[in-house]
């Protein structure tokens, strides 16, 4: 991936956790690394296929100078966050912010603050079987769009399936979205079950009735086994009413597991419910 950088901006600003820090103001020392695709730009010479770096160092001066944080963490934590929503060929950045003055008695050059951010991608399911069911997945996805930072990229028709596990309850239907986000797995998760939570979902009988429910399947490549997260979900490969809405919209995503396309795992799937 090509990179767009901007090495050692000097602002002034008044950040810092210390009252002089805030009234006296002092020098700050910003490089920024974007990566982006800068071919189609560099072979027709046209800058709206590419990002402009001095609009994004005005951009940075603008932000950093219109408020006071008290730590350089945040500062780049917004420097990311403003770069990737507001320019959209830019996927990754990387923000360093130096703070030469900072107020430590020792002699040293600066201290400073690294951190690279991204747009993810994640696969979602989705499932109703209570209510108002194609309405209850229809606001799930609306809610899940309206999330800070976050946007739904691809959507799966809505299919209507038999339930898993539990039996003696109401067929479910069943969609699966691709999404893009700044959150990471576990501060998606929150979110997810936030909006479950504001939708009423209740949690009584293990693979029973349910309003919504929103799982996520795969986060990039990632392989998560925490407490409260497994990604891949570790159900995908036995669940038809999983592969089948995602196969539409990610036929040749590779589980990072299986080391297979979804495709292919929908055809193993469907030759073993055959038998």
């Amino acid at each position: 991936m090509d990179k767009i950088i901007i090495e050692n901006l000097e602002i002034i600003a008044e950040h810092g956790v210390f009252k002089e820090e805030k009234f006296l103001g002092q020098k700050f020392i910003i490089s920024i690394e974007m990566l982006t695709d800068t071919r189609e730009a560099g072979k027709t010479e046209n800058l709206e296929a590419s990002t402009h770096y001095g609009f994004v160092a005005d951009d940075i001066e603008k932000l950093f100078t219109s408020k006071s944080f008290d730590l350089i963490e945040t500062c780049a934590e917004k420097i990311a966050e403003m770069i990737l929503t507001k320019y959209h060929l830019i996927s990754e950045v990387k923000i360093t912010v130096k703070k030469p003055w900072a107020p430590i008695r020792k002699h040293f050059d600066f201290v400073a603050v690294e951190i690279t951010r991204k747009w993810h991608t994640a696969y979602l399911s989705l499932g109703s079987n209570m209510g108002d069911k194609k309405k209850n997945l229809l606001d799930a996805i609306e809610k899940i769009n309206n999330l800070e930072n976050t946007k739904v990229t691809s959507k799966s028709t809505i299919l209507e399936t038999e339930p898993f596990g539990y039996t003696e309850q109401d067929w479910f239907l069943n969609a699966c979205i691709e999404i893009k986000t700044l959150f990471t797995p576990q501060e998606l998760l929150e979110k997810l079950l936030s909006i479950e939570l504001y939708m009423g979902r209740e949690r009584i009988i293990k693979w029973g009735p349910r309003i919504i429910d929103l799982d996520i399947l795969f986060f990039d490549d990632e392989i998560i086994q925490d407490k409260n997260l497994c990604v891949p979900h570790p159900w995908i490969c036995e669940r038809m009413f999983v592969l089948e809405p995602l196969c539409e919209i990610a036929p040749n995503l590779v589980h990072p597991l299986e080391r297979k396309p979804i495709s292919t795992l929908k055809r193993m799937l469907e030759r073993e419910l055959e038998k």
